[in-house]
């Protein structure tokens, strides 16, 4: 992914959309994406508490915008 905007950081963003993690996994981030990914697995699995279920559409949204404007170290 060379900047932010490209299609790279689209395709991510739009991975995000369908499983949180897997933007960030597409992009090379192996430590992100898991964060993510157990953060919003663990809070929709604990939907009927609803306070980790906001937290974890709060992170959902998060990883989306992470990764749509992520910028390499180049």
């Amino acid at each position: 992914m060379s900047k932010q905007g490209s299609a790279g950081n689209v395709i991510a963003a739009i991975c995000n959309v369908f499983f949180p993690g897997l933007g960030q996994l597409v992009q090379g981030r192996l430590m992100a994406a898991i964060i993510f990914a157990i953060v919003c697995v663990g809070g929709y699995a604990l939907w009927w508490l609803v306070f980790p279920a906001i937290i974890a559409a709060i992170f959902h949204l998060w990883s989306i915008i992470d990764a749509a404007t992520y910028r390499t170290n180049e």
